[in-house]
């Protein structure tokens, strides 16, 4: 039989094989009998098997070397097991020998070191970490979402349309990161995404199945080529995967609130894969041998070369997926090398047979396709449940694989014996530096050329005094008090000193001196002591020959250890180098394989999130898949989430490509036109009807969006207008009725301007530079209010009087009332046109101006919104007409005959002329404006007051409105950096405030903070996180951080319970926008309140401290 007919028969036996290695990673048994026992009791349920080899654990003895490696044996049935390494530092403390407890005790000490020295991690935080993942495992129901949590879309379908060839995310419909991670990562794999797409069922089974895989997994590859189909030529920003999720879920038989492992998912997709594409090969290919394009892509082989009890072997097996271990090991190298030698493996390469045993691990074929999984998770035998490994793991971009090929079997051995030489003498090297490092023999110790330094100064200093106590005598108490008396023994008592008045008055400056100031002595480049620090000690006697010998001694030992310090260091710095250099020659760059996507989980061992970066080969950058946001990324940010040992996330599978296959990435060309096939050319006829069915439901959806919105702001105009008429029917009523000699105000009017031209002038660019005078605008104002005492009997007029009032109003009427002497000598017309040109002169210089942020002319004038923001001139032109048209103005005969100049105007003004729905459109723009100004307004207002819970929701929706404005130009909305501070601070309170309720005890306050947290706080947390800003960041961290610290806290059971219930809430990190309260309904203000308003909340917060968080 050969060695591809014996692989063939072993994929039926894979799944058992990948489980038996798994329970042997998570709960170190080596026992294959006892595992397989395991897999039978539970019916191949993994977290049975490991609870019944934990309650054997106890009864079951250690084996011995020969048991483990019975699965290296030529008749090997064992599909992949790799990564594992027999413990050699195993003690057995169960017997009386006082040695062993010894050795056990330094081991232990030594690993805790050792394991610091490599990760930072102290043992306090890994204890810290296993209580988190205890305590989250303790209560997998609670980590259910109820049906209202699951994150719902957005119901304007603009929100979810895809922008030009931007990557489709993927919906994540309850706990289905997981999927995404690994469907992104191998969809971005052109060449794997073509076999999908083009993949056609066997003819045989559009009859009836044969069997349970081909009722399973037929299914399955429509429902996939279905999505892959959408992610090439969707019209949405992300698509929908609900109906290939549940397919897999039904097959790993759990609820739908449990997350899967990665491993775990992508080892049953590619064994559904291979089974599908097996059927098509079979059939395609009858009296051939049958070639699966799912083995040729992701499988290889390896060559397990070994010695059993003095007896060699040799045997090849195939791999998928690559276990490697992380505890230990600094980076992915290092991890390659243990899982490449197992066991002791001196007796491979000596001529003489040992007793001993051990394996090498040998590639004979890599797949196309090389993926790495990196076991970050330990079944904890004490709790009785997995944690997760957080220790930092580096990996490169580019990694050769030459060292671990077969055909380069003696040149690595070689190489590695060189290693392991210079390994040694490295390790002598740090000893002997580690003994000048820290110097002593006692339990604080120093470098030594510091120890040498300062016996120099001990010996060069000079004594004060021949005591050390006699300066503290003489002197004054500490703090210079005066007018006390200092009494020493014997002598002293009988003769005492006089009060100190006057040194104690002199030395109570020097010492507040000495407070302020404390000087930094270092000793390598300061051979002399400050003088005004205090005394140090000094040798009593020394003759000026014994301190010339003695500093000269001291000067060369110094230098001695300087020199002897440099040379160490640099010689462990060559043989650093030399190690890092010894896979670096051409012979072993060969084999080059380039980092195509990173599976990240970030939380603990039971609950977490997962994402992928991916990157780009066209775009040459890294793409992070997060869901349904996908964003462009960097090379640092993917260090930073997936190295580890920074925070909670860390890479969980490494998947490299062959870089001499280009193939696997390059897009597919037309065979007639040459040309790229992009987008729906790249589908089937099948898919494209069924990609062109679904976008034009989305194009429909869309299509009845903008219809409803349009009917709704048809609904909005008419009923503004039905009200304005009616309040302009009232006003003019009332002012009709009560006087019948109205009183003209008294303005004073402005020269007479003869250079007004006739015809209409082009006002709006021609700005003019006059001021307005003061004492016109008071005079105004009088007018208006004698006009409204002298009908106060008929209180209507009142809101005539409040209209006229408003800044639009206010100017309006100073132009008319400047263009008086225009009125008088050249009618109405002539005076019309002078009064538009000075309100629009008006208006641009104050949109010109540079204010300060309480004094937003935006809010008091829609025309200076519109010039900031180059509105078209026909769009301001109307809208300046609209304010001299308006009704309130006829309350005297000259602006009444302006009014009626500015309404013929505007009746002249025809359809085409001016676009009425971008009319419209601006003047929407003004009051979305207006409306986010409010938000902001109130719920600055509100923070100041410490109302946080009703500030927040005020908060979070301005930022998200007033961003959706500055997308479309810099002065549509307000200073983000303001608004997010105080998004943050008002999250950051609401935190502080929970976790001070949680720590109260109190069952009524406990159930509060918790409500605060998971009705306002958690489901914001995604806003601070989709932005990626490094101050919210640092935030969510903050916040999470202050409840996981509990977590080594002692507390009641209950409170333990609740505290498991919302950490993996907290800690979940999805970037998807969680639906939470609606916007909070707006108070109505008039342009005068809301101006005053405005600028009273925003003086308050200019004076308002800021964290800079």
């Amino acid at each position: 039989m050969t060695v591809e007919q014996n692989v063939l028969q072993q994929h039926s036996q894979k799944h058992q094989q990948t489980l038996l290695n798994q329970l042997r990673e998570i709960t170190g048994t080596t026992d294959v009998q006892l595992l397989q026992q395991a897999l039978q009791v539970s019916n191949g349920d993994l977290a049975e098997a490991v609870a019944f080899l934990t309650e054997k654990n106890a009864k079951v003895p250690q084996q011995d070397e020969t048991a483990y490696y019975q699965t290296s044996q030529v008749a090997s049935d064992r599909y992949i097991s790799v990564g594992s390494q027999a413990d050699t530092n195993v003690i057995d403390l169960t017997g009386d020998d006082k040695d062993d407890l010894q050795r056990a005790i330094a081991l232990s000490l030594e690993e805790s070191s050792r394991a610091f020295r490599e990760t930072g991690i102290t043992d306090e935080e890994q204890a810290i970490s296993r209580v988190l993942e205890a305590s989250i495992a303790e209560n997998k129901a609670s980590l259910k979402r109820t049906h209202t949590e699951v994150w719902s879309d957005s119901p304007n379908p603009h929100d979810r349309k895809r922008i030009d060839t931007c990557p489709v995310g993927l919906k994540n419909v309850g706990n289905t990161c997981w999927f995404s991670a690994v469907i992104q990562s191998l969809f971005n794999l052109l060449e794997f995404q073509r076999l999908v797409l083009n993949y056609s069922p066997p003819a045989r089974v559009h009859d009836l199945p044969r069997n349970q895989k081909e009722h399973r997994n037929l299914p399955f590859m429509q429902e996939l080529r279905n999505l892959f189909s959408l992610m090439v030529g969707s019209k949405r920003k992300y698509v929908d995967p609900s109906r290939a999720v549940e397919i897999l879920k039904d097959a790993f038989k759990s609820s739908e609130s449990q997350q899967q492992d990665v491993s775990e998912f992508t080892h049953k997709l590619l064994d559904w894969l291979e089974d599908a594409f097996q059927m098509k090969a079979e059939e395609d290919r009858e009296g051939e041998k049958p070639k699966n394009p799912m083995v040729e892509l992701f499988y290889g082989r390896f060559l397990a070369v070994g010695v059993l009890e003095g007896k060699k072997f040799e045997n090849t097996e195939m791999f998928g997926q690559y276990p490697l271990q992380v505890n230990g090991f600094k980076d992915l190298h290092e991890c390659l090398e243990a899982a490449m030698i197992e066991g002791e493996i001196e007796s491979l390469h000596s001529a003489e047979n040992s007793a001993r045993s051990g394996q090498e691990h040998w590639f004979t074929e890599l797949p196309p396709v090389l993926t790495f999984e990196l076991s970050r998770f330990e079944f904890n035998q004490a709790l009785g449940r997995p944690e997760k490994i957080h220790n930092k793991l580096e990996f490169p971009s580019m990694l050769y694989m030459d060292r671990y090929m077969d055909r380069n079997r003696e040149v690595t051995r070689i190489k590695r014996e060189e290693i392991r030489r210079l390994k040694e003498h490295l390790t002598l090297l740090q000893q002997r530096l580690e003994r000048y490092l820290s110097y002593g023999s006692g339990p604080k110790r120093f470098p030594l050329a510091d120890v040498l330094q300062y016996a120099m100064e001990f010996a060069s200093s000079k004594p004060v005094c021949t005591s050390p106590v006699e300066d503290i005598d003489s002197s004054a108490p500490p703090g210079g008090t005066t007018g006390q008396q200092l009494s020493l023994p014997s002598t002293a008592e009988q003769d005492p000193l006089p009060p100190l008045e006057s040194s104690g008055s002199a030395s109570a400056p020097t010492t507040a001196a000495q407070q302020q100031r404390v000087p930094i002595h270092k000793p390598f480049t300061q051979s002399r002591l400050p003088p005004d620090l205090p005394m140090h000690p000094a040798p009593r006697h020394i003759t000026d020959e014994e301190l010339r010998v003695l500093e000269g001694c001291l000067h060369r030992w110094r230098s001695e250890v300087e020199n002897d310090t440099r040379d160490l260091q640099g010689s462990i710095n060559r043989i650093h180098r030399t190690i890092e250099l010894m896979y670096s020659d051409k012979t072993m760059m060969q084999v080059p394989y380039r980092l195509h996507a990173v599976l990240v989980h970030e939380g603990q061992a039971n609950a977490g999130h997962y994402w992928a970066y991916i990157y780009d080969p066209h775009q040459r950058c890294w793409m992070k898949y997060n869901d349904i946001s996908v964003t462009k990324s960097s090379w640092e940010e993917l260090v930073r989430d997936s190295f580890g040992g920074y925070r909670n996330a860390s890479a969980y599978c490494l998947m490299y490509i062959n870089d001499k296959k280009p193939f696997l990435i390059e897009e597919e060309f037309d065979k007639e036109t040459g040309q790229i096939l992009s987008g729906m050319d790249k589908l089937p006829p099948d898919l494209k009807q069924y990609v062109r069915e679904d976008n034009e439901l989305f194009e429909k959806e869309v299509q009845e969006w903008d219809a409803l919105q349009v009917r709704k702001a048809q609904q909005e105009k008419l009923a503004l207008a039905a009200a304005a008429a009616a309040a302009a029917a009232s006003a003019a009523s009332s002012i009709s009725t009560s006087s019948s000699s109205p009183q003209p105000m008294s303005i004073d009017s402005s020269p007479p301007d003869n250079t007004v031209a006739q015809q209409e002038p082009e006002y709006m660019e021609q700005p003019s530079p006059t001021n307005d005078s003061k004492h016109l605008q008071e005079d105004t104002e009088r007018a208006i209010s004698r006009a409204a005492a002298e009908q106060e009997e008929r209180s209507p007029e009142a809101l005539l009087t409040a209209a006229m009032m408003t800044p639009n109003m206010q100017g309006v009427i100073m132009a008319i009332g400047k263009s008086s002497g225009v009125y008088e000598k050249n009618g109405p017309e002539t005076a019309f046109f002078k009064a538009i040109k000075l309100e629009y002169a008006r208006l641009l210089r104050f949109a010109q101006e540079d204010t300060p942020p309480e004094n937003d002319y935006r809010l008091q004038h829609i025309i200076v919104y519109f010039i900031q923001n180059q509105a078209p001139k026909k769009i301001l032109e109307r809208t300046l007409l609209t304010q001299f048209a308006d009704r309130n103005l006829a309350f005297d005969e000259r602006c009444k005959s302006i009014m009626n100049v500015a309404r013929a105007k505007l009746d002249l003004i025809k359809p085409e002329e001016v676009n009425m729905d971008e009319y419209e459109m601006w003047h929407q723009a003004y009051r979305n404006f207006r409306d986010t100004t409010i938000f902001m307004m109130t719920g600055l207002d509100l923070f100041q007051k410490t109302n946080y819970m009703e500030a927040l929701m005020y908060l979070i929706y301005s930022y998200q409105y007033n961003k959706e404005l500055l997308s479309k130009g810099q002065y549509r909305g307000h200073d983000e950096e303001l608004l997010g501070h105080y998004r943050r601070q008002c999250l950051l309170k609401l935190n502080e405030q929970a976790a001070a309720m949680f720590e109260s005890g109190e069952e009524p306050e406990v159930s509060t903070g918790l409500g605060v947290m998971n009705e306002l706080v958690v489901p914001c947390i995604p806003l601070l996180l989709i932005h990626d800003t490094e101050r919210d960041l640092l935030a969510v961290e903050d916040m999470r951080n202050r409840w996981c610290s509990y977590l080594g806290q002692e507390m009641e059971p209950n409170l333990q319970e609740k505290l498991t219930d919302f950490l993996p809430k907290l800690l979940d990190c999805s970037t998807e926008i969680k639906s939470f309260h609606d916007p909070p309904k707006l108070p109505t203000y008039s342009t005068l309140e809301l101006s005053e308003r405005f600028s009273r909340v925003m003086a308050a917060v200019g004076r308002a401290p800021t964290d800079g968080r």
